[in-house]
C-alpha cells in the first residue's frame, strides 16, 4: 500500500463525493441554464435587430417621403413665382405701354396747342401788319374795303 494507492482511494473516493452530491447534475443544469440564457439573449439580440432594420426602413420611407415632399414645395414655390414674375412682368409692360401712349397723346395736345396758337398769333400779326400797311396806302374811303378783307382773312386762316 504505498502512495499511488492512497492517492487512487482518494481519487475514487472524491469522484464518488462528487456523483454523491450531484456535481455534474449541477454543471450540466448550470451550462443548460447558461445555454438557454445565451440563446434568450441571441433570441432578444435578434428581435431587437429585426425591430430595428424595421424601424429603420420605416424612417427612410418616411425621409424619402419628406423628401419628395419637401421636392413638391420647391417645385410649386418655383412655378408660383415664375407665375408671379410672368404677371408682373405683363402688367408692366401694360403700365409702360399706358404710359407711353398717355405721354404720347400728351405730346400731341401740346404739339397741336402749339400749332393753334402759333397759327393764331400769325394770324393776328398778319392782320395787324394788313391793317397797317392798308390804312397807309388807302385813303379813307377804302376803311370798309379794310374790315371785310380783315373778316375775309380771319375766315381763311382760322
Amino acid at each position: 500500500m504505498d502512495a499511488t494507492f492512497w492517492a487512487t482511494v482518494a481519487l475514487f473516493f472524491f469522484i464518488g463525493l462528487l456523483f454523491y452530491l450531484k456535481v455534474p447534475a449541477k454543471i450540466t443544469d448550470a451550462l443548460d441554464k447558461r445555454a438557454d440564457d445565451i440563446r434568450n439573449e441571441l433570441d432578444e439580440a435578434r428581435r431587437l435587430r429585426e425591430e430595428a432594420q424595421s424601424l429603420l426602413a420605416d424612417y427612410q420611407r418616411k425621409r424619402r417621403d419628406a423628401e419628395k415632399e419637401a421636392e413638391e414645395i420647391v417645385k410649386s414655390a418655383k412655378r408660383e413665382a415664375e407665375s408671379i414674375a410672368g404677371e408682373a412682368k405683363s402688367k408692366l409692360d401694360e403700365y409702360v405701354e399706358r404710359r407711353t401712349k398717355l405721354a404720347e397723346q400728351k405730346i400731341a395736345q401740346a404739339e397741336h396747342q402749339a400749332v393753334q396758337d402759333v397759327k393764331a398769333i400769325a394770324a393776328e400779326k398778319a392782320i395787324s401788319a394788313s391793317e397797317i400797311i392798308l390804312k397807309n396806302k388807302l385813303s379813307d374811303g377804302g376803311a370798309a374795303l379794310i374790315k371785310s378783307s380783315i373778316a375775309d382773312v380771319k375766315t381763311h386762316l382760322s
